[in-house]
């Protein structure tokens, strides 16, 4: 086997965070990232993200379905504010059972299988909200969709990473985020037309579709290469690579650099490994930037979405401004898949942190300052009861919370949304992949079932500024997390990452 050309990092005179030394060396050449045929692995990665489309269908699930079920003729649907809490948050708390289960299930089933494993759960949980006769159903089929995007949410970044090359993984990372904001956008339009009294168990239904069309679409994709290796499947990996990668290309030479890198690290991570840094450290930072990113309110937000613009009574109807935000966090989630690999993952994430920093500082002293009487409010500590208001908004200073909760999603979905999912896929190490994705999932579902679950409570107790200006608080350390504890992966590969972490050098700026 031939070495592989190394070529020596450009100096460059503009100042950018900088995590790898100039003497790193390029494991895969540009000339061997040119010749690439993509196509395949677009398809493999498309197949995979319907997961995460189905994900975002559910997550938001309750925005346009709980104002419904607060009016429904029937007492055995009808929600109160106690039970449409749970309705919002339960969701989050199967996601966390989901995280936990894929810890076991990325190592023994593998990425691919873990995914497919998913849609099980998925459909029944779907179909049990279909159908629902009572609150205990609606609240089981919630449980399983979110138990369904736990184990989609800790195995498809992985999936990905391990698949693709350094060339295309920044822009394929954030497609999971895409795809989530797509399914989010996709029921925010639905709810507009098929959210009545009656039909709005279409919307499960329609949540039915994406999952049956990723299980089918990943019976002819392969598992990650990365994957194979470890379980000592050399022949199936080098077929795997093969098809990813196209077979007039030099495939072997990284298949070879990708098994040099397996056969450092052993099988499974054991409890004294713990302690080295080269384990922890990454573990630490991923674990660290899920719990940050749902501390900053975006499951909240997304949940209660159109109960927090009946509450500050905007200009528009509440369900044509969930559609709005839906527009502008595709269309920003656009923009950091273009971006991140060209300006990188750190400077999105400080000018993420920023824009969520200024919104929701904005929305909480607007809902502070501004008189009842111009913000059009009825009620300053309630958001479920006042879904059934009406709410008349009397001056266009009505559009600020709408600006300001589309400047937070954008913020969002230009950095701490797809990257955070991004960099707990890269960073991690091999041998702890499996479970430290499981891990990290666990960790920010259970934060975001705390959130969601007491949301309600902390509104009606003191007034919805509070939630807002903690949210304000949690971003301004976010970007002093990124500042001292990220480092930078742009063009690197992960045996690259993975050598990093093992030499124990610090970012620095230059």
């Amino acid at each position: 086997m031939e070495p592989s050309a190394r070529e020596p990092l450009v100096r460059k005179t503009s100042f950018s965070y900088q995590t790898f030394p100039e003497r790193a060396v390029q494991r895969l050449d540009k000339e061997y990232l040119r010749s690439l045929h993509n196509r395949r692995l677009y398809l493999a990665v498309f197949a995979a993200v319907l997961g995460n489309f189905s994900f975002g269908f559910a997550l938001v699930y309750p925005s346009p379905v709980i104002p419904v079920l607060e009016a429904h003729p029937s007492p055995a649907l009808r929600l109160d504010q106690y039970t449409a809490s749970w309705f919002g948050s339960v969701f989050t708390l199967g996601a966390a059972a989901g995280g936990l289960s894929a810890m076991l299930l990325n190592d023994r089933l593998g990425r691919k299988l873990s995914i497919m494993f998913s849609a099980l759960p998925s459909v029944v949980g779907y179909a049990l909200m279909a159908g629902a006769q009572g609150i205990g159903m609606l609240l089981l089929g919630r449980v399983l969709t979110g138990y369904a995007g736990g184990v989609t949410s800790a195995s498809i970044p992985v999936y990905i990473s391990e698949i693709s090359h350094p060339g295309v993984r920044g822009m394929l990372g954030a497609c999971p985020q895409i795809m989530a904001v797509l399914g989010s956008l996709v029921l925010y339009a639905l709810g507009k037309y098929f959210g009545l009294v009656l039909e709005w168990r279409w919307l499960a239904v329609a949540g039915e579709v994406p999952v049956l069309a990723m299980i089918v679409l990943l019976c002819f994709m392969p598992n990650s290469p990365r994957f194979l290796l470890s379980q000592g499947k050399d022949d199936e990996a080098l077929g795997s690579l093969c098809w990813l990668r196209g077979r007039d290309t030099d495939y072997a030479r990284e298949y070879e650099q990708i098994k040099d890198s397996v056969r450092k690290q052993n099988r499974r991570v054991s409890c004294a490994e713990i302690k080295d840094p080269f384990i922890y450290k990454p573990i630490l930072i991923a674990v660290g930037m899920r719990f940050l990113q749902q501390l900053s309110g975006v499951t909240c937000v997304l949940v209660y979405l159109q109960s927090i613009f009946k509450k500050t009574s905007v200009i528009l109807k509440p369900e044509y401004d969930a559609a709005l935000v839906g527009l502008v966090r595709l269309f920003s989630v656009a923009i950091a898949a273009v971006s991140m690999d060209k300006a990188g993952r750190k400077i999105l994430l400080f000018v993420s942190a920023g824009v969520m920093l200024v919104s929701n500082l904005t929305m909480g002293l607007y809902i502070h300052f501004v008189p009842a009487s111009q913000n059009g409010t009825i009620a300053n500590k309630t958001l479920v009861s006042s879904a059934n208001l009406p709410a008349e908004p009397t001056n266009y200073i009505t559009l600020i919370p709408l600006l300001a909760t589309m400047f937070f999603i954008m913020g969002y979905a230009m950095g701490w949304g797809p990257i955070t999912w991004l960099l707990m896929s890269e960073i991690l190490p091999l041998k702890a992949r499996g479970v430290a994705s499981g891990l990290c999932v666990v960790v920010s579902w259970l934060t975001a079932f705390t959130l969601t679950r007491f949301f309600l409570l902390v509104v009606e107790a003191f007034g919805l500024e509070v939630p807002f200006l903690f949210f304000a608080i949690i971003c301004a350390v976010n970007v002093l997390f990124t500042g001292c504890c990220v480092p930078e992966t742009k063009g690197r590969s992960l045996e690259q990452i993975e050598a990093f972490f093992r030499t124990g050098r610090r970012s620095f700026m230059r």
